[in-house]
């Protein structure tokens, strides 16, 4: 069942703190990732490209979970376990760019790769834990 997304949590989700993102490998172990995040409201949304390990795992089992901590208060963090409803290709690169925009003050991503299919991946929160958010 979704959760929705406090305004606290979506606040932290909108500024420039990084989250972590938890994927499950082929043998059942984590593994974890930093990623720029972001949010429309009810999704919790990152950009990858396709064929990096997080996306194998995700094609194979849905089951992710999040920690995105403040920057400016480490004290401050959300914890959120969901599932991925949506992973496309669709407006992706325009959301990259946006991305760096917010992490990097640049107005497009400088880090392009012509080899890569950029990805949105949409996180619908199931459980949504937070501490010392306003």
């Amino acid at each position: 069942m979704a959760e929705q997304l406090a305004a606290g949590v979506q606040k932290l989700l909108t500024a420039p703190n990084f989250g972590h993102i938890a994927t499950i490998m082929p043998d059942g172990s984590p593994q974890v990732t930093p990623v720029w995040v972001d949010t429309d409201g009810t999704y919790v949304i990152f950009n990858t490209a396709a064929g990096r390990q997080k996306t194998r795992n995700l094609e194979r089992d849905a089951q992710i979970a999040v920690s995105i901590t403040d920057q400016n208060n480490p004290y401050a963090y959300a914890a959120i376990r969901g599932r991925v409803a949506e992973v496309t290709a669709e407006g992706a690169d325009a959301h990259i760019d946006k991305m760096a925009k917010k992490y990097l003050n640049q107005d497009t991503y400088p880090y392009r790769n012509a080899s890569e299919q950029r990805m949105i991946v949409k996180i619908l929160p199931e459980k949504v834990h937070s501490q010392n958010l306003e």
